[in-house]
């Protein structure tokens, strides 16, 4: 990696969380409100940063933009590469919203190691947005695995009864996975060496590897699992409902709305542009996982007693429709992924969020424990309608557009995976429907429900910006899709030349109004 840039934006935005962390460390841990405070504003901070960016990237090119590549250690070819394009831009918001939002909620609901929680979510926040603009390899898996660290803390520490098994089973799962994605790293390393005699681990150089077809197949297993087991695909997703039943309020707000995009952002970032020849070859199996996925997470929260562990399922099962959409390697498919992805951490996150609500004024999770709260939390009950509605898809908001664009592109691609697929929309109406006719209908026996309060200053600050999200990609998601056109169409036209097909028959994207320059 010849470039060297040396536009710092990015540095900035990534590590920008840890001048926080350095604050919090010299504060006295009994002072609390100051360390909600401080943390609060390092990630309203962050923030301002990624919506300054969306305002600054430029929409006619789907180069990488706040580009930063500067050599780290030259011996092995290992940069200090990062750069956002139109698909990471977006999830670069979405962390930074996040964890701003899941900061807010823990206000009340931490009340033991304040200083050591907000320490760990603001650590988190940087391994996660580090993970979603790095271009190097090395970077890249440093960030992968440091993200691991927070989070196994925030559920150990932080979770529930059974905190300590969850913890550990969500890191070993991802650990297994990651040492897999390292071994595939090494070796496309060696293959650059033995191609080119000089040492990298930047992502520019390995696109123009020259790798044997049985070589790729391996590769692109090894890459395919580490990020299946982080999706959740099935079947790696065992994890999944013990880590977010465990975890507190935030931690499952961030494991759904952020950390699950990693697996499906690494199949877009690296897996499918890597190694196109493979990921064509396998992508029957993996459609037929994620068509499993979905029918299989619906009919499980269908069945579920527990309000955050059937939320918990609905992951398993809209993941799945995601990863139909990436690989049906069309535009609709892709960004119907994309939209999905960032459809999927607002909804969700909000589902977490009303669960941890009813969970601070009950402590308890279970639906038969509910009823009648429309009445006594009237304003609750309208924000859960919201939420519950998103979450399946109602034209109008914005999970209507994610499955709509995913099931277009499917039946484009094939029609076989189209049809299951579409009876996962059903099963996610019958589940989630019917979850919130027992919990905010029917008569309130019990004297607790009568006597709930409704929704407090900090709880509206918490979920009004996502329902204003939700309302704004249902019924305008051309910004959002327009972000990312060029992006998707490069990578598709890119996917297809590495394989030596024809050139994919797509419609000129929009004219575009250019945003000043984004100082690739």
């Amino acid at each position: 990696m010849d470039l060297r840039v040396d536009n710092h934006f990015l540095t900035v935005l990534v590590f920008s969380p840890l001048i926080g962390v350095a604050f919090i460390l010299f504060i006295n841990g009994r002072r609390e409100d100051l360390i909600r405070n401080v943390a609060f504003i390092t990630s309203l901070g962050n923030l301002a940063l990624s919506l300054a960016m969306l305002r600054f990237f430029r929409l006619d090119t789907p180069l990488m933009q706040f580009e930063v590549a500067v050599p780290w250690i030259r011996q092995f070819g290992i940069s200090y590469h990062m750069g956002v394009d139109g698909v990471s831009l977006l999830l670069v918001f979405l962390t930074s919203l996040l964890t701003a939002i899941g900061i807010l909620s823990s206000w009340r609901y931490i009340t033991k190691r304040v200083k050591e929680y907000m320490i760990m979510m603001l650590l988190l926040e940087t391994g996660m947005l580090g993970v979603f603009v790095s271009l190097d390899l090395f970077l890249f898996y440093l960030f992968w695995e440091a993200m691991l660290v927070p989070m196994y803390f925030l559920i150990g520490a932080w979770g529930g009864e059974r905190r300590i098994y969850a913890a550990i089973k969500f890191f070993l799962y991802t650990m297994t996975g990651s040492v897999l994605m390292l071994v595939g790293i090494v070796v496309m390393y060696f293959i650059h060496l033995d191609q080119f005699g000089r040492a990298s681990f930047d992502l520019y150089d390995f696109h123009r590897l020259s790798i044997p077809y049985r070589t790729e197949m391996w590769l692109f297993a090894a890459f395919a699992v580490a990020f299946a087991i982080k999706v959740p695909l099935f079947p790696f997703h065992t994890w999944l409902p013990d880590a977010h039943v465990e975890a507190p309020t935030a931690g499952s707000v961030i494991l759904a709305g952020v950390l699950l995009k990693m697996g499906t952002y690494g199949f877009l970032r690296f897996a499918i542009p890597l190694f196109p020849t493979a990921a064509h070859a396998f992508a029957p199996l993996v459609c037929t996982l994620a068509v499993v996925s979905i029918i299989y997470g619906a009919l499980v929260a269908m069945v579920q007693p527990d309000v955050k562990k059937l939320v918990a399922y609905s992951s398993v099962s809209h993941l799945g429709f995601v990863m139909l959409g990436l690989f049906a390697f069309n535009l609709q498919g892709i960004e119907g992924g994309i939209i999905q992805m960032i459809n999927h951490g607002l909804s969700t996150g909000a589902l977490f969020l009303i669960v941890g609500m009813l969970y601070e004024r009950r402590h308890t999770r279970l639906i038969a424990d509910f009823g009648g709260l429309a009445k006594p939390m009237p304003a609750f009950f309208v924000c859960f309608l919201i939420v519950t509605l998103s979450s399946i898809g109602l034209p109008g908001l914005n999970g209507f557009v994610g499955e709509f664009l995913i099931l277009l592109g499917s039946f484009r691609a094939n029609l076989y995976y189209t049809i299951p697929a579409a009876a996962g929309v059903i099963l996610a109406a019958v589940y989630m429907l019917w979850m919130f006719q027992r919990v905010m209908y029917g008569r309130a026996d019990r004297p607790e429900n009568r006597a709930l309060k409704d929704l407090s200053v900090r709880e509206y600050a918490v979920l009004i910006p996502i329902i204003v999200l939700i309302f704004w990609i249902g019924v305008y998601s051309k910004p959002f899709l327009r972000t990312m056109d060029f992006t998707v169409r490069h990578l598709i036209i890119e996917v297809e030349r590495k394989r030596g097909g024809p050139p994919p028959a797509m419609e000129a994207p929009a004219p575009v109004e250019l945003a000043p320059s984004g100082g690739e």
